[in-house]
């Protein structure tokens, strides 16, 4: 660590202690708002050289530091708008903030086709953008199978998300962190389509505004929104084919005035998905070569509609319903031959022809005031409402028959019935205001969880339905939350510095009832921890900065995982939950160089204390069970790599390339303490051929590595191809891509705990073709720069 940090004080002990001030201001339209991404030019007066460039936020915000004393004047200009020539000033002895730069519309550029497109990847001092429109290869794609996509990202043989080596990566979805865990969270990314998300943000160091939970850091996705002044909408339809065809279509429209703004998508997945899945468990002196194939029928509704009112220019109230309506119905066909050791004919061969039904509802309603005014105060005020209602039938005849199958020994038939109900309350506020030549926040947060689990188990004799009392149960969960956090920041000379403060409190209750009887039935916590983070950010010139941050989180078991019942998943395998599981607990420090904002290189280094994962022992002669337990503890060190570029007029290139150590330690002696060194790359080609047609190369690999702490994978890959052509001045885009084309990413791996060990492997259909079309109407007038300063969109664009 000695040798991470000493170039860095060597550094800061260098530099020149000259005094340097700060130009701020505000690029704000005719109507009051905000510019985004307008261009800021500070000119000398005496010989009008230029001295710095700046671009503003998605707020119209812009800030340009380490100004020597001079006089000075600026220009602020965006496509759209007449440029601005501000009077001369001069920089004496203190910052200056200009109240706002008001830009008029200029009518001339009507007539004027103005192409802009937003790169694949945006790398910022604290996230890093994937932007999802500009992508080709997203057409018809799944929220998680973008996330496979993603710079940094890994997804395990769980469809767990790992980033930068490390589990327990929080999920927010437009800024707001999703309550769903575990299945039930990827079934809602797979019902998300790549035409309802703008861009996914990948924010490893959170500041202590955001909550402590995630051990590897916040994924937002940003969910699309219409930005024209006007009405306008849009309309598209796709078509993909894997072993199965599958059918997507999306709706969007928006409406605005100058006081209010109506707006809302509507999109739909229809499709049959199929998987496989292989299991070879060597078990004392048993064999169990498990093969299993299945196909999900799945139907998926995404509806969000909202409104917002602009009371002044001071105040907005916001109004937000998102919904997820869900259909999977699941046919599964398994087959395990059963070895004794050292034998290579079966003694029994279990046959399981599964179905399962589910349907889930997600509704989830947000509230928001926001008032800012032009002394830089802002107050943000959220309430949110929210609800799960999941209902799952699952069938499970299961054969076993000796071993030629000429033959039924005996059956086993049960049916399950798991209905699940989640409510959601959660309410907070933010202000900040400017503080000792910075900006200082503070807030608080209230948010509360309830869980209804429901686990009823039938034997299934001569075709009825017998409830068996003794292997059913009710689980409910209450979670409460209490929060508050402080965070400072200010610029100084060459200097950006932040940090933040943020105490949890987490009051939790279990209750398992059953008539089976259990010491763990009744399980209540109460716990409060401190979670600091900060950064300091030395700009040497404008081409190049270092940054050093830090952060303390924390990673909660999921509300299933605390459930001590031990339930049925197939005649193999069960599962128990652990109501002694503990929190595992985070330290992140990340040193980083960005050159020209392009090139980003960084350091890091993570120490995880209370690794918990889902572990596989043996409870007879044929069964096995899985629980999560604390097994271990982690250690971390990445380096990662990001650098888009264009390498011609028509060619542009993004890579992304993650080198990391890992390594699981324990006192537990059924553990094997395992390490691996693994390497994560991504890189996307676009090129722009002759009659506006573009086309997309890009893929990923990861080398062998650890997943869950427990499965050593070998090597993943996929290479991806797409094809795009507009037409009918832009508004009509038609797109045709292809996945995984040697199809290689499925997976393998082998893990080992006490006398059992697993070698697995599994697929799906990664690759497909797919086939998009899609329509732009309405208002296409040069105004997309437009921000609707709603509440809900304030939280999607406040990571700072």
């Amino acid at each position: 660590m000695k040798t991470i940090l000493l170039p860095f004080l060597v550094l800061i002990t260098t530099v020149s202690m000259a005094q340097r001030f700060s130009v701020s201001g505000l690029a704000k339209n005719e109507q009051n708002e905000g510019i985004p991404f307008a261009t800021a030019t500070l000119f000398k007066v005496s010989d009008s050289s230029l001295v710095k460039v700046e671009s503003s936020t998605e707020n119209g915000h812009f800030k340009m530091s380490g100004i020597a004393p001079e006089h000075y004047y600026l220009v602020i200009s965006s496509v759209g708008f007449q440029k601005y020539r501000s009077v001369n000033f001069k920089l004496i002895d203190t910052n200056i903030d200009f109240d706002a730069f008001v830009l008029r519309s200029d009518n001339q550029l009507a007539e004027v086709k103005v192409k802009a497109q937003k790169p694949l990847v945006e790398v910022l001092s604290d996230k890093t953008i994937f932007n999802v429109q500009a992508s080709l290869s997203a057409t018809g794609t799944t929220g998680l199978e973008l996330l496979r996509k993603s710079p940094g990202v890994v997804l395990d043989n769980n469809e767990n998300i790992i980033l930068e080596g490390k589990t327990g990566v929080r999920i927010f979805i437009d800024g707001k962190p999703s309550v769903l865990q575990g299945a039930d969270l990827n079934q809602f990314l797979k019902s998300l389509q790549a035409s309802d998300i703008e861009a996914i943000e990948i924010i490893t160091q959170p500041s202590a505004r955001y909550d402590a939970a995630g051990n590897a850091g916040i994924i937002n996705i940003r969910l699309k929104k219409d930005k024209g002044f006007g009405t306008n909408g849009s309309l598209a339809l796709g078509y993909g084919y894997g072993h199965f065809g599958k059918v997507n279509s999306s709706v969007s429209f928006n409406h605005r005035n100058r006081k209010t703004n109506f707006f809302g998508t509507y999109s739909n997945r229809t499709g049959q998905n199929w998987s496989y899945l292989n299991f070879y468990r060597e078990q004392v002196n048993t064999i169990f070569d498990q093969k299993a194939e299945t196909i999900n029928n799945n139907q998926s509704n995404n509806i969000k509609l909202g409104m917002d009112y602009f009371a002044s220019t001071k105040s907005t109230f916001g109004l937000i319903l998102n919904a997820n309506l869900n259909a999977n119905d699941n046919t599964s066909l398994s087959r395990t031959p059963i070895y004794p050791q050292n034998s290579t004919l079966p003694t029994q061969v279990l046959i399981a022809d599964n179905t399962s039904q589910q349907h889930s509802n997600n509704l989830y309603l947000n509230t928001n005031y926001r008032f800012a005014d032009t002394l830089g105060r802002i107050l943000n005020v959220d309430v949110d409402l929210g609800s799960y209602n999941s209902n799952r039938h699952s069938y499970q005849p299961n054969f076993y028959k000796n071993g030629t199958e000429t033959q039924t020994l005996f059956s086993q038939i049960y049916r399950m019935k798991t209905p699940t109900d989640i409510g959601i309350f959660s309410a907070k506020v933010d202000y900040e205001q400017p503080f000792l030549k910075g900006k200082l926040g503070m807030g608080a947060k209230l948010s509360i969880v309830k869980t209804n689990n429901t686990f009823d188990f039938y034997d299934v004799v001569d075709g009825m339905d017998a409830f068996n009392a003794n292997r059913s149960n009710n689980f409910v969960y209450t979670e409460q939350i209490n929060a508050a956090y402080v965070n400072y920041n200010r610029s100084h000379q060459k200097f950006d510095l932040q940090f933040g403060l943020r105490a949890e409190q987490t009051v939790s209750e279990g209750k398992l009832t059953g008539t089976q009887k259990n010491a763990d039935a009744f399980v209540r916590r109460n716990y409060t921890n401190l979670f600091p983070s900060g950064g300091i950010t030395y700009k040497a010139n404008p081409n190049n900065s270092l940054a050093l941050t830090y952060s303390r989180r924390i990673e909660r078991p999921t509300y299933q995982s605390l459930n001590p019942f031990e339930w049925q998943l197939d005649e193999l395998t069960y599962q128990k939950g652990n109501a002694f599981l503990q929190p595992q607990y985070v330290n992140n420090l990340k040193l980083a160089h960005t050159y020209k904002y392009t090139l980003t290189t960084s350091l890091s280094y993570s120490y995880v204390r209370d690794f918990f994962a889902q572990i596989t022992d043996t409870t007879g002669y044929n069964r096995n069970f899985m629980m999560e337990r604390n097994i271990a503890d982690q250690q971390v060190i990445n380096l990662g790599v990001s650098y888009p570029f264009q390498a011609a007029k028509w060619w542009n290139v993004y890579v992304s390339l993650n080198a990391y150590h890992t390594a699981f330690t324990s006192d537990e002696k059924k553990f094997m303490n395992v390490k691996a060194n693994v390497l994560s790359l991504y890189g996307q080609n676009t090129f722009s051929l002759p009659l506006k047609w573009n086309l997309e190369v890009s893929g990923w690999y990861s080398s062998p590595g650890i997943w869950g702490g427990t499965y050593v994978t070998r090597s993943q890959g996929s290479l991806d191809f797409a094809l795009q052509k507009r037409i009918l001045k832009e508004k009509v885009a038609f797109r045709v891509a292809i996945s995984d084309v040697f199809y290689t990413s499925p997976w393998r791996g082998t893990t080992q705990f006490g006398g059992l060990r697993i070698t697995g492997s599994g697929g799906w259909e990664s690759r497909t073709v797919r086939i998009n079309l899609s329509y732009n109407f309405g208002n296409k007038q040069v105004k997309s720069a437009r921000q609707r300063q709603t509440g809900v969109e304030e939280e999607k664009n406040r990571i700072n």
